[in-house]
């Protein structure tokens, strides 16, 4: 899965122990040029700055994915530095463990906004160049909870922003299969990130584990290596799929 002469946007992949990071890093590794794109603009530049030390080209940029102006000129500096954009990772997101009696509408449209709208203004945001060019992918980030109805980390808001991925990758898929685009999503379970407010301790980690098949908490290296193979040219025939990766916690 050679990634040589690909330019690769991953959106939320400043966080240093996040998946988008491990994505970026990834991509890098096989070949891509990659942009770094969060609201954390000092991260996404870390996260750059190591995909330089591995003689590829990045570039970091701040960006609101719930904002279209911010959308629009992260897709704007990708053309005017690389001239294409072949594959685009939808990863920013963000979580709140809640109930539903207890949340706000200001609760239920911010966790919409960054995992659903984010997704839908970015990939509406690269499908001009990808249509021109007749190639491209776009993977997006769902979640297990998506499946199961939460029951992880993260409120109903939260469950119904990653399911809406899901069903939104799906149509996208129909529509633009015809151009070479193909749209994929991944849905992750217990992943060892920062999302839920910092890395559990080894024995948390253990207990949090004991449901899990695989008797193990996964990494983001994991999670990077499939959305690697559907953003590759080898997985031109799969579109409009999500592919589980929680160790056996939910089967479809």
């Amino acid at each position: 899965m050679s990634f040589e002469k690909r330019v690769a946007i991953v959106t939320g992949a400043g966080s240093p122990r996040g998946i988008g990071r491990a994505i970026a890093l990834t991509l890098a590794k096989r070949g891509a040029d990659v942009v770094v794109g969060d609201m954390d603009l000092a991260g996404a530049e870390r996260v750059a700055e190591e995909i330089r030390a591995m003689k590829r080209s990045a570039i970091a940029v701040k960006v609101d994915v719930t904002r279209q102006t911010d959308v629009a000129e992260l897709v704007r500096t990708a053309l005017d530095r690389f001239g294409r954009i072949d594959i685009l990772v939808n990863n920013a997101g963000i979580t709140q463990p809640i109930k539903v009696v207890d949340m706000t509408e200001k609760d239920w449209d911010r966790i919409l906004a960054v995992n659903l709208k984010g997704t839908f203004l970015c990939s509406q945001a690269v499908l001009a160049t990808m249509i021109k060019q007749g190639y491209g992918r776009i993977v997006n980030m769902s979640s297990v909870s998506a499946k199961r109805g939460g029951g992880v980390f993260g409120g109903a808001h939260y469950s119904a922003a990653k399911a809406g991925i899901l069903g939104f990758a799906k149509a996208l898929a129909r529509e633009v299969a015809a151009h070479g685009i193909t749209v994929n999503s991944v849905a992750p379970g217990l992943i060892a990130t920062d999302i839920r407010g910092g890395l559990e301790s080894p024995e948390r980690q253990k207990e949090m584990s004991r449901d899990i098949p695989c008797q193990r908490i996964g990494t983001p290296e994991e999670v990077a290596a499939t959305v690697a193979f559907l953003a590759s040219e080898e997985a031109a025939y799969i579109t409009g799929e999500d592919i589980d990766i929680n160790g056996g916690s939910h089967m479809d």
